[in-house]
């Protein structure tokens, strides 16, 4: 089963897909600070994601999470999120077979466009950038994009949320 539910605001539609887990295959994306020293192990240095592609029916799920989905073969989920390259990407889930759910934080993400966005409007008002040097206005135009893309990250994980809370 399967709904799409299209939101005017965002570019992107936002669906839900609900069915048996099949085909999970679990990997660990491990990034290092390229600034670690050599004989340091410790875990602030490294960076990890937990990334699960399974099948739902006939359609491709792929899920990418700081911490592993609760999810095993032959349970029965609903996700939400959209779509990109042929595999649906999960904002949210929910599995009903193991009473679990999970979601992106979308408070830290609009915490972080409030971030960013303070730190445009200081280099806005500096005064490098009123006196028409280029770098702080890249530096500006960057900040603000990225402001702009948290946000509307975060109004995605909403939209997946609702989607689960109404389905």
């Amino acid at each position: 089963m399967s709904t799409n539910k299209p939101n005017g605001f965002l570019s992107t539609s936002v669906s839900t897909v609900s069915g048996t887990v099949s085909n999970l295959n679990n990997e660990l994306l491990e990034y290092v600070n390229s600034e670690k020293p050599t004989h340091d192990h410790s875990s602030v240095y490294y960076k990890r994601f937990f990334v699960s592609t399974f099948n739902l029916g006939n359609k491709a799920i792929s899920a990418s999470f700081s911490k592993p989905m609760t999810i095993a073969d032959g349970d029965q989920i609903i996700v939400s999120g959209y779509m990109k390259n042929d595999a649906l990407q999960v904002l949210a889930y929910n599995n009903q077979t193991q009473q679990v759910s999970h979601h992106e934080n979308w408070i830290i993400l609009i915490l972080g466009a409030i971030f960013f966005a303070a730190v445009a409007i200081g280099l806005l008002n500096s005064q490098l950038a009123l006196d028409g040097a280029i770098i702080p206005k890249i530096f500006l135009f960057g900040f603000t994009l990225v402001a702009i893309y948290m946000v509307y990250r975060a109004l995605l994980v909403r939209e997946a949320i609702k989607l689960l809370s109404n389905g």
